[in-house]
């Protein structure tokens, strides 16, 4: 997108509003915007070296601003995804057709787009896919500007039901109410908790009690995505008012539905662009729950820039479940070597409960 954003429109409102404001669209860049109604507009104001991405439009129209000097990337026909969308996902949109099956959805299409794409190594199905990418991460850098992000990382497999589920909850339902914004891989299981607990912030304490017996009866995205989906946006109808987080998955894992909970979803098919987007956006420093291979490999993708401090001063990386992280995954006593006579050795802590983890993670970030 454009350098400046003022210049930027991904809305009709915006192209409008330019339009009224400035009487011009000169070097504007207007992304997935319908302009099939804004023909006059179109024809009548300077459209000199503006960028158009995937806005239908009225032949007549474009030929005009062509002419005059605009680019034209017109809407890909067929897929089940805009690759110059111009926001985030939600999941109403993502779920969109739940009650016909979760293969019916937007989401799952997407996913069967990618496998079909990516066995025959279409070079243009792969343009389109580092395309969607980049405006996803474009959407997110405007979405999150300012905040103080913190990320909630663990396994898809924590059930709902669990202790550990209704613990990494609570866990985002304090960040949340602390003033910050939760973060996690988007996906079920201690993903889908920590953006439940956030959403379930402004309520009353209960709100999430009665949630976890709800979800409960459908405790895993196997053997039905369709009715572990369907459980979440039960609870969302019935608290419909339910606070803000984010979702970064991937179609990378296509196993691993999204959950309905994180208000803005940045769905990748790059895993590799969705993992390290995700925990370079935590600012405010990441919180890892216990989890297998998916999750110790996000622990030293963040591990690797806190240590040359490539982000600028290291993030705080708070560890939950001593058993985990020293026994079943050794990785702690790794990060301890590692940190040794580092700066980041300061921002680094094992915890033994998830209560325990949103206060280290305080006492970390204001270490010296």
């Amino acid at each position: 997108m454009s350098a400046h954003p003022d210049l930027e429109i991904a809305s009709l409102a915006e192209f409008d509003a330019a339009v009224t404001a400035h009487g011009t669209l000169a070097d504007h860049r207007v992304q997935a915007v319908d302009l099939t109604g804004r023909s006059h507009a179109l024809l009548s104001v300077d459209t000199a070296g503006a960028v158009f991405l995937g806005c239908p439009m009225h032949p007549d129209a474009a030929a005009k601003v062509r002419a005059a000097g605009a680019l034209v990337f017109p809407p890909v026909p067929g897929l089940p995804f805009d690759p110059y969308r111009g926001s985030l996902y939600s999941p109403d949109e993502l779920f969109a057709g739940l009650a016909h099956g979760y293969e019916a959805t937007p989401d799952a299409r997407a996913y069967t787009w990618f496998q079909e794409t990516k066995a025959g190594g279409d070079v243009f199905a792969s343009m389109l896919r580092a395309v969607h990418d980049d405006s996803i991460s474009d959407a997110l850098d405007e979405l999150l500007a300012g905040q103080r992000v913190v990320g909630v990382m663990g396994g898809h497999a924590m059930g709902r039901g669990t202790d550990a589920y209704a613990g990494a909850a609570r866990l985002g339902r304090t960040l949340a109410r602390a003033g910050l914004t939760v973060a996690t891989g988007g996906g079920p299981g201690a993903m889908e908790a920590a953006n439940l607990g956030a959403y379930a912030a402004p309520y009353e304490d209960r709100m999430l009690d009665e949630s976890l017996e709800l979800l409960a009866k459908a405790p895993s995205f196997t053997p039905s995505v369709t009715d572990w989906a369907r459980a979440a946006f039960t609870v969302r109808a019935h608290w419909p008012a339910g606070g803000d987080s984010v979702g970064i998955p991937t179609w990378f894992y296509g196993h691993e539905p999204p959950n309905a909970f994180a208000g803005h979803i940045g769905k990748y098919f790059a895993n590799a662009t969705r993992e390290d987007g995700l925990l370079a956006r935590s600012t405010a420093g990441v919180i890892f729950l216990p989890g297998a291979a998916g999750t110790v490999q996000e622990v030293f993708d963040n591990a690797t820039p806190n240590y040359y401090e490539s982000r600028g001063a290291p993030t705080p990386m708070v560890l939950v479940d001593r058993a985990h992280w020293t026994e079943h995954l050794p990785v702690w006593p790794l990060l301890r070597s590692l940190a040794q006579e580092r700066a980041m050795d300061t921002r680094i802590a094992l915890v033994e409960t998830v209560e325990e983890a949103a206060e280290m993670l305080n006492r970390l970030a204001s270490a010296r």
